[in-house]
Parts: structure tokens; sequence; C-alpha cells
């Protein structure tokens, strides 16, 4: 003989497991977020600080490969002079092209 639940009790089991698996996709999508997400954002904020404290005398390496030292920051065009090479061959970059920047600062703050 097979024992059927109620109506009511099947629509409450059915119920539940629909909640179970909200909670376990939430969990899911929140693990991606702490996993892919996050780190990825704190890095580009990290970069964008580099970027922003590169100072005049700071050697410095290009998204493409060029390495100099900086000569002069122009503010209104948010560009750097940097000085390439032993004949002082000049480049114009934007500020967002620095790939690294290779002078290490002591930080007395």
């Amino acid at each position: 003989m097979m024992n059927f639940l109620p109506l009511e009790e099947a629509a409450a089991t059915d119920g539940g497991s629909m909640w179970i698996m909200i909670v376990i996709y939430a969990v899911f999508i929140g693990a991606l977020y702490l996993i892919f997400f996050r780190p990825q954002s704190k890095r580009k904020k990290k970069e964008e600080q580099m970027r922003k404290n590169a100072q005049i005398g700071d050697e410095i390496t290009t998204i493409g490969g060029i390495c100099g030292r900086i000569v002069a920051i122009k503010e209104d065009t948010d560009t750097l002079i940097i000085e390439t090479g032993s004949d002082r061959s000049k480049l114009r970059v934007k500020r967002w092209a620095i790939g690294s920047v290779d002078t290490i600062h002591d930080d007395a703050e």
C-alpha cells in the first residue's frame, strides 16, 4: 500500500526545496564574487594608486615594454615625459600606460 501525502504537505515540501535551491545559488554566487571579482577590483585600485603616485625621477616600464625615467609630468593632459636609453631620447606617454614603477621610495609616514 502506498502512502500519499495530503496536498497541503506536498506543496509545503516542494516550497521548502525551492528555498534550499535559492540558498544554494546565492552561496554559489557569493563564492564566485569572493574568488574572482573582489581580488580583481583590489588589484585595479592598487594599480591606479601606483600610477597616480608616479613622480619625477622614477624608473618606469610601460605596458608596451618601454623602460625609462620620468623627467616631466603634464597634469593638464595626464601625460608623462620619459627619457629612454643612453642617447636621452624622450617619449610622451599617457599615465594609464604605466605598467610598473621600478623605483622604491622610502615612505616615512
